[in-house]
């Protein structure tokens, strides 16, 4: 049992799973850890595209996410049903939006309590992010200050360097699957195959994010440089990568940016199950973090 963590999804979305059965299900949760429960939410994209289905549209999220803060208020929501929707038992639970695109970061400034920022870890992209998430919330006379940040890093635990960069490149080539501006943003070319071209050969899949052998996938796309795959995600040893996010926790502090949530987002998938000292659950705390609180 745990009494001080904090308790919530990353990323649901309201295409697999109604955005009430959402609401209700983390009500529940909020009734087991009262005030350390969080709602993440955002478009779906691999979640849903495996489902044969399309990833939300913009305007689904934000409707979403407002009827999610209704419900979870304890409001009646008219959801067109004969009569209104309303949660017997309500809990005050942040609803967060997970965004990498310039118009959902905008939207989530606009109508969500934080905004998980998931863009790589290069200070320009986090600090586009920041300011898109700012003038949301101005756009409808929110005060930005109250819009809370987190963010997600993909996070290449691989004591190999080689190994390492090559993963590494297939991140950046996940972000530019679905986020090309971010490499742009940089001046970062792209001189090689669409990504969509090793996904139809067969040689990548479902994505560069989520392919089962990330060194394979990154070797695809070895044209990329070092340089793009830090762009887009810490790597190598333990302490490689806390020098890196110490480093860019800084960085964005002296910028102004104060993150409440951290996300390493464990790349590759640890195995499952995944016990003892060596788990990655157990060796991030203890390599990593206890360094870059230190």
């Amino acid at each position: 049992s745990t009494c001080k963590i904090d308790i919530g999804t990353l990323l649901v979305n309201p295409v697999n799973r109604h955005p009430t059965v959402t609401a209700s299900s983390i009500a529940t949760i909020a009734e087991l850890a009262p005030g350390r429960t969080v709602l993440g939410c955002g478009i779906g994209d691999t979640a849903v595209r495996l489902a044969g289905l399309k990833p939300a549209r913009i305007r689904e999220l934000e409707a979403s996410v407002m009827l999610m803060k209704s419900l979870l208020a304890g409001d009646e929501v008219d959801v067109g049903a004969v009569k209104p929707a309303v949660l017997p038992f309500p809990a005050h639970v942040p609803v967060w939006v997970a965004a990498g695109g310039p118009k959902t970061l905008e939207m989530a400034g606009a109508c969500a309590d934080g905004v998980f920022i998931r863009v790589g870890t290069h200070l320009r992209n986090i600090q586009m992010s920041v300011d898109r998430i700012r003038a949301g919330a101005k756009r409808v006379g929110r005060d930005p200050r109250n819009i809370r940040l987190g963010a997600v890093f993909h996070t290449v635990f691989v004591d190999d360097q080689d190994v390492a960069l090559l993963m590494g490149k297939s991140m950046a080539a996940g972000y530019y699957e679905y986020s090309p501006m971010l490499l742009d943003h940089l001046g970062l070319d792209w001189k090689g195959a669409h990504p969509n071209e090793f996904k139809s050969g067969g040689r990548v899949w479902p994505d560069f994010h989520h392919a089962p052998d990330l060194e394979a996938s990154g070797r695809c796309v070895n044209f990329l440089s070092d340089a793009h795959a830090r762009a887009f995600c810490l790597l190598g040893g333990a302490a490689a990568i806390a020098e890196q996010l110490a480093e860019l926790i800084q960085s964005t502090s002296d910028q102004g940016i104060e993150f409440e949530y951290v996300v390493l987002q464990p790349i590759p998938d640890p195995p499952r199950p995944d016990p003892g000292a060596g788990a990655y659950i157990e060796r991030v705390p203890a390599e990593i973090l206890s360094k870059v609180r230190a």
